[in-house]
């Protein structure tokens, strides 16, 4: 296990909102191993959503290294076990009521970005809501006790910076009313996630479970496939026939997974509850949202009160 000393490396600044950021010795460029160099993580059970490919996979890669032992709760399983559709209610029951004993962590990494026309699950949510947010709404739920029997155990939420963009819209979540945006859903699904972060650490923090989300920061991944050639050009993602750029504001998959690997497995983080980091592995600040929000994390995705009535809302429908 590496040996730190906690108010050296994790400095802690005050934010605007009055609120100590933690600091860590990392930086938007540190890989994941480089998180865990030195942590034995040796008989911690942990669970990674779409751990198949990008981030997913690389963290994967970095907490079995550590001598995790990591289950990948994905749609196309590789290794025989079951496969997990999070846009499914019922095949994530599957899944819980096919564990057994601890989990020390779970990494709800999973995601769909802007899809062009609305979709929705089975159940009536939109497609983008149901499948990063309320699917892994039911798994966390659905293994609480296991959670609780790790003690210490984590749960991390990964976020977008796109939860700047859009609160959470409780009176039209899925857009029955209101025109389908493919990007304002995605964001919305992100602000639902952060929220999902800050009611665990509200409800569970007795039970020595904690919970943190993150914007994992710009990685080529599966996750753009949704994403024209004009927009990702525009973002300096493609040149103009199509081939991947990689800018200076872009990272790794073994970067990209830095912060997820950091929240689920550092002892820098330990007992860090209901927070949101940045992509360069410190916490983030609280700002206003919108269109024009600087980076950080939008006072309406750590809101206390929305978070308890998302968690409401959820659980009402995971209980259908």
């Amino acid at each position: 296990m590496v040996d730190f000393e906690p108010f050296h490396v994790q400095r802690k600044v005050p934010s605007v909102a009055g609120v100590t950021r933690i600091r860590t010795p990392f930086d938007t460029k540190t890989t994941a191993a480089e998180i865990l160099a030195g942590v034995d993580l040796s008989g911690r059970r942990i669970i990674v959503t779409g751990g198949t490919s990008g981030i997913g996979l690389e963290t994967v890669r970095a907490l079995e290294g550590a001598g995790a032992e990591v289950t990948v709760a994905t749609r196309n399983p590789t290794d025989g076990r079951p496969p997990v559709d999070l846009s499914d209610l019922d095949s994530v029951r599957a899944f819980v009521s096919g564990w057994t004993g601890p989990v020390h962590a779970i990494v709800a990494n999973a995601g769909i970005m802007m899809v062009p026309t609305r979709e929705v699950a089975a159940n009536g949510w939109e497609l983008q809501l149901a499948t990063n947010f309320l699917g892994h709404f039911a798994l966390v739920t659905g293994l609480y006790e296991n959670l609780r029997q790790a003690g210490g155990a984590r749960v991390v939420v990964v976020s977008s910076g796109a939860q700047l963009r859009a609160p959470f819209d409780f009176d039209d979540p899925h857009f029955e009313r209101r025109p389908y945006d493919p990007f304002t859903a995605y964001a919305q699904s992100k602000t639902a996630d952060v929220l999902l972060a800050v009611g665990i650490a509200r409800r569970w923090a007795a039970d020595g479970i904690t919970a943190n989300a993150l914007d994992p920061g710009r990685i080529h991944t599966n996750l753009q496939r949704y994403l024209d050639h004009a927009t990702r050009r525009a973002a300096g993602a493609i040149d103009d026939e199509g081939n991947l750029l990689m800018p200076d504001n872009y990272k790794t998959p073994e970067q990209g997974a830095s912060t997820s690997v950091l929240l689920t497995a550092s002892p820098l983080v330990e007992r860090v509850t209901g927070r949101f980091f940045w992509h360069d592995n410190q916490e983030a600040e609280v700002v206003p949202g919108g269109p024009d929000a600087p980076p950080g994390v939008a006072a309406w995705a750590i809101d206390p009160v929305a978070a308890d009535r998302l968690w409401d809302h959820a659980l009402a429908a995971v209980r259908t």
